[in-house]
């Protein structure tokens, strides 16, 4: 992170443990290094345009498939998840933060619920963790891009490119039309040149929503998903660094998002537990609709 970005790399093997080594826990604690940065996350390298072998909408339609399949498998796991925003001062000094651990699991009955094992209060002071905020970590920032979901959006192939030891398609991906009061993805996408399925997401989620008395605005991240059943890749890290440029002047700010220890229903996959388990803050709460 910081100036040194932490990402998760990807492979068609099973993936090592992610773990945030000292360096990294220094930098998520604030250290002076994350102060140097003064910009959003660089752009990626650009990919190599070339004809793929079978035709660009053939492509799209089996990667759409393949991103439906995967949408009702996640809803069969439980999974832990980490969330931490940051804001920094004029200085570029951390401020405050907004922390919150979940877990989404089973009850008895079958139901799937988000049940948050701790949550303290906010200390952010430049901004808010918003409901449009939440929607997207659970619905943009692990963007998943179904067939259903094609007709609402612009997607042009940008060429090949390599990600760690993935060969993949890169599309450019962007609303046909923005309809008051939903939420889209706008940015780029990686798609595997063989499983067909999204490994890595770099964009934001829009609109932007500004009032006369409010302004609610939202970073550039990427998403990175790993291999976890040998079959469907999972976002297990989303992180995002960028500034924020409201009426009143910029503000520096840092997200960072875990998804750990994947669970099948009735085969248990573990990536890494998140962290020791803490006493529950809140009932379980039913999760919103995709």
């Amino acid at each position: 992170m910081g100036i040194r970005q932490q990402t998760v790399r990807l492979s068609k093997q099973r993936i090592p443990p992610f773990r945030l080594g000292a360096v990294a826990i220094a930098l998520l604690l604030g250290a002076p290094v994350w102060a140097q940065r003064t910009g959003p996350l660089p752009a990626p390298e650009r990919p190599k345009l070339e004809e793929p072998k079978i035709p660009v909408e053939e492509i799209i339609r089996r990667f759409a498939e393949k991103e439906a399949e995967f949408k009702l498998a996640r809803d069969e796991y439980s999974y832990k998840q980490s969330v931490v925003v940051r804001d920094f001062d004029d200085r570029g000094r951390p401020e405050g933060e907004f922390r919150r651990n979940s877990e989404v699991i089973f009850l008895a009955s079958g139901e799937r619920f988000e049940k948050v094992t701790y949550e303290p209060p906010s200390t952010l002071t430049r901004f808010g963790v918003t409901p449009e905020d939440m929607h997207d970590l659970e619905n943009i920032q692990p963007f998943v891009l179904t067939t259903e979901d094609l007709p609402e959006y612009n997607i042009v192939y940008e060429g090949k490119q390599a990600v760690d030891e993935l060969s993949t398609y890169v599309f450019d991906v962007a609303p046909k039309r923005i309809e008051k009061g939903r939420r889209y993805f706008q940015g780029k996408i990686w798609v595997d040149d063989v499983d067909l399925q999204i490994v890595k997401t770099r964009g934001k989620a829009v609109p932007d929503i500004r009032g006369k008395n409010s302004e609610n605005l939202f970073p550039v991240f990427e998403t990175y998903r790993e291999n976890i059943d040998g079959k469907y890749w999972f976002p297990t890290y989303t992180s995002a660094n960028d500034v924020l440029r409201f009426s009143s002047g910029p503000v520096r700010m840092r997200i960072l998002v875990r998804y750990t220890d994947y669970k099948r229903r009735d085969v248990s996959v573990r990536i890494v537990d998140s962290e020791p388990a803490e006493l529950p803050k809140k009932p379980p709460q039913p999760l919103p609709p995709r």
